[in-house]
């Protein structure tokens, strides 16, 4: 089982959608795995781990976009990013 612990952030262009799970525009940022330095990716394209081809953003962090409203929430599943958990004070 390879288990990966960095992931690059990558946006889903309409010209790059998926043939029949076209990604919605709510939701365009992507995780994709990271297998070499994210800069290393930066502009090209890429699977993300949900199956959408997206293109990666290399200026982006995937730990930050994860969390946001306009992140695919399959990718957040998938790759276990979660919201922090606030002070009760």
């Amino acid at each position: 089982m390879l288990i990966v612990n960095s992931y690059a952030v990558g946006f889903a262009r309409p010209d790059r959608w998926s043939r029949g799970r076209p990604a919605e525009a709510v939701h365009p940022w992507h995780a994709v795995e990271a297998h070499r330095p994210p800069a290393e990716l930066d502009g090209e394209v890429e699977l993300a781990v949900c199956g959408a081809i997206v293109q990666v953003w290399g200026s982006q962090k995937w730990e930050r976009v994860g969390v946001g409203r306009t992140a695919c929430p399959e990718c957040a599943r998938i790759s276990a990013v979660n919201r922090s958990l606030s002070s009760a004070r």
